[in-house]
């Protein structure tokens, strides 16, 4: 049985039926793994933001291999590539490209990497779904907000300054004056993959030689869900999380427009696959090649992941799915077993 955090008796019920329906195909007993006498454990980890996907995989992967088992959990990108490096697991989900420090730790220990790309996500920044003060904000004023500047601002007023100062420079911060306001913000921690990707995609870009690495006022935390419950119980909060757990929640919270310089854009499927949405991010899986090599249920698992039943499961958890031609490359690069980071 897997492991995971939401339900998907939905799902299950969908792929049960397609599974039902082409029981006679043999191309389709080939792609899925049954009736191989596959058995044994397969150990994911990694990313909490794409844990949904591989948790929805590996249900349906179970249900036509039941001599397998398998383990998804998401305590966070860096902490997953802590114990791939260290082999102690399988797969490792990962919200960003694994950096080259992990990769050499990897190395180091006898672990070659397999990099997969399976979906595109787009960073939402959020605030309660009441918060009518604030609908867009570009990079200079998430960095006013909530960069390492901005230490001890209790208000979203607290910022104009610093907000003041970058638009002085060209910096952005276009959005000021802030409502005077309290706030509050949670968001990931920096076990997150997602904490590094927003780092990078946005505060970076406005920071120059500005510290990033510490962002004091977060409140952080490596489970998605309890980030929303933040944001949902604070009517002027801020934070940010993948797409799919706006989405699941957008009853509750609001994704904000964001403008990367070309207008504020909001976050949605169309804009994210385009890359108009300016925080638009790949999503990975990363495999272990002895592991593939030596455990037939891993490689008949990744094979299944990137097949047309496997691939919908990206759409299934909310999030955007590559292109076919991507997708295809994706799949040469795993068939090839082709080892290191693709550029």
């Amino acid at each position: 049985m897997v492991r995971r955090t939401r339900r998907l008796g939905a799902f299950l019920l969908v792929i049960g039926l397609v599974a039902v329906a082409c029981g006679g195909d043999d191309a389709a007993s080939t792609t899925t793994g049954g009736g191989t006498g596959l058995s044994g454990q397969i150990v994911i980890s990694g990313s909490s933001t794409v844990e949904p996907i591989s948790a929805r995989v590996a249900e349906a992967f179970e249900a036509v291999n039941s001599s397998v088992a398998i383990s998804v959990d998401g305590p966070g990108t860096g902490d997953g590539f802590v114990l791939f490096c260290s082999g102690e697991t399988d797969i490792s989900d990962a919200s960003r490209a694994i950096k080259d420090s992990e990769l050499e730790t990897c190395t180091a220990n006898g672990i070659e990497v397999i990099e997969i790309k399976v979906a595109i996500d787009g960073l939402s920044v959020l605030t309660a779904h009441d918060n009518t003060a604030v609908s867009c904000l570009d990079f200079g004023d998430l960095y006013a907000l909530l960069g390492s500047e901005s230490v001890g601002f209790d208000s979203w007023a607290d910022a104009n300054a610093l907000a003041a100062e970058l638009m002085a420079v060209d910096l952005g911060g276009t959005h000021a004056p802030y409502p005077d306001a309290p706030l509050v913000i949670t968001a990931p921690g920096e076990e997150s993959g997602t904490f590094d990707s927003f780092v990078e995609l946005v505060l970076a870009k406005v920071a120059g030689p500005r510290d990033t690495d510490d962002l004091p006022r977060i409140v952080s935390s490596p489970n998605d869900n309890v980030i929303i419950e933040g944001i949902q119980s604070n009517p002027t909060s801020l934070g940010w999380v993948g797409y799919a757990f706006f989405v699941e929640n957008q009853d509750t919270v609001k994704a904000l427009e964001i403008d990367g310089g070309e207008g504020c854009v909001a976050p949605t499927p169309e804009t994210i696959a385009s890359g108009e949405y300016p925080i638009s991010r790949p999503l990975f899986i990363y495999v272990n090649k002895a592991a593939a090599e030596q455990k037939p249920a891993v490689a008949a698992f990744v094979d299944f992941y990137l097949s047309d039943e496997g691939i919908t499961a990206v759409g299934d958890a909310g999030y955007v799915r590559l292109s076919d031609e991507e997708l295809a490359a994706w799949v040469a690069n795993w068939e090839s077993r082709t080892v290191g980071k693709v550029d």
